[in-house]
């Protein structure tokens, strides 16, 4: 799995026009799914993510977890991490899980987040054309892929 993690004041999802989720202070994830993927991943994703201290502590450094600050959390699945682009110019997916794999651990993904947070997560919906607008605070990005973990 690969996920792009920002640190965001507000993050939402439309999709056709429609707000499918939003969030305040928290953390946007956008999150690929590979075919080799499992739950070992997820498990290793979700307290990976639960524990980064990138929020600010009283006095500025960034030492407090989205769990810690009571953070909101939005999780959109996008395929396109997975793009290998080794060879000329056209992105390959051929590592992108295919729906059979992906929907259920992108499922099992946001509901085991949701659990390490203490509440609900807000998602986008697996395979739409979705609009994501945020304001990146910071601002904080961090690339994590679980098949490199060191």
């Amino acid at each position: 799995m690969r996920a792009v993690i920002q640190r965001v004041s507000s993050a939402s999802v439309t999709i056709g026009g429609q707000v499918k989720s939003s969030i305040g202070k928290g953390l946007l994830i956008l999150l690929g799914v590979g075919y080799e993927d499992g739950q070992e991943d997820i498990d290793w994703l979700v307290k990976k993510i639960s524990g980064l201290r990138i929020f600010d502590d009283e006095a500025g450094v960034m030492n407090r977890s989205v769990v810690d600050v009571g953070g909101e959390a939005l999780v959109v699945s996008q395929f396109t991490l997975m793009a290998s682009i080794k060879k000329g110019n056209r992105p390959s997916y051929i590592h992108a899980a295919g729906h059979e794999i992906a929907v259920p651990l992108y499922e099992s993904f946001c509901t085991a987040l949701s659990e390490a947070l203490g509440k609900p997560v807000g998602t986008g919906e697996f395979g739409a054309d979705m609009k994501v607008a945020l304001v990146n605070d910071g601002p904080v990005t961090i690339c994590i892929d679980t098949k490199n973990k060191e």
